[in-house]
């Protein structure tokens, strides 16, 4: 019967999210190993076993993949601990994400981020899988903030969050200046004057 489903088109799930799966694992390991060139649809396909149709079917290009694949693969997030300060607390996390960026993992980071500037569906999906997450991670800490009475409530989160881990982001791509714990303490001094209540 026309309207019945046939056994095959339930089976076919499970094994698509395995096939899906298997890409991101084959095109995570490929970035790790040579970055974003290395992640090509050959590579993927020849790691994954997926074939290239398959790949087309479900990602525009491969830049659109490899960001899946590493937001995927950075889904854990460490939640900055609650250091009973908000300066403690934003310290903290701008020491952590300036670490994360000065890893191997951070400079596909800066890959990907460059590489999707020609590319709204890619930028669109790093923002989404990737970014937003961390936002609301530092969005918890200001509302935190805001109860304590030690943040300004006045001001625009978007743009406090920008002016503090904005330049952290530069330095990853432009290479201007160090990248570590201690050098964020030093942007720290400075974003968080306009920002804390003293």
């Amino acid at each position: 019967m026309s309207g019945t489903p046939q056994p095959s088109s339930r089976l076919d799930r499970p094994r698509s999210r395995r096939v899906h799966e298997a890409v991101l694992e084959a095109t995570a390991e490929l970035l790790a190993e040579g970055g974003l060139a290395a992640a090509t649809t050959d590579a993927v396909s020849a790691r994954s076993g997926a074939s290239k149709t398959t790949l087309y079917k479900h990602w525009p290009n491969r830049l659109t993949l490899a960001v899946e694949a590493f937001a995927h693969h950075m889904t854990d997030t460490v939640t900055p601990p609650d250091t009973g300060s908000t300066e403690g607390d934003l310290r903290a996390h701008m020491r952590m994400v300036a670490e994360f960026y000065s890893t191997a993992q951070g400079r596909i980071y800066a890959e990907l981020l460059a590489a999707a500037v020609t590319d709204p569906v890619a930028a669109d999906l790093l923002r989404t899988r990737f970014l937003d997450h961390r936002r609301e991670v530092v969005l918890a800490t200001w509302h935190r903030g805001i109860d304590r009475g030690d943040v300004d409530p006045t001001l625009d989160f978007q743009a406090v969050n920008d002016v503090l881990f904005g330049p952290i982001i530069f330095r990853l791509v432009s290479g201007h200046a160090p990248l570590n714990p201690d050098e964020a303490d030093l942007i720290a001094d400075v974003a968080l004057r306009g920002v804390l209540i003293n």
